[in-house]
């Protein structure tokens, strides 16, 4: 069974990567684009029989900083949004 977790930095939060991608963006040529947030995608290959609750207490351990991060957990049948 998979989960994947997509972890990014909270609205409002400084993205200097996000803010260094879309700068590069504009000097290679590509205009128009507004603005750039970076983030990180985990997959996980968990056992048959992990919950979605068990995940989300793994991003909120472990995998996403909650003070500066939001995350989404999918997984087969479930989408949870913190």
């Amino acid at each position: 069974m998979k989960a994947v977790v997509t972890v990014m930095l909270k609205q409002g939060v400084l993205d200097p990567q996000g803010a260094a991608v879309q700068s590069a963006l504009g000097a290679m040529g590509f205009e128009g684009v507004g603005g750039v947030r970076q983030g990180k995608v985990i997959e996980l290959d968990l056992a048959e029989g992990t919950s979605e609750a068990q995940v989300t207490e793994m991003c909120e351990k472990l995998l996403a900083n909650t003070v500066i991060e939001s995350y989404r957990v999918e997984m087969p049948q479930t989408d949870v949004t913190s």
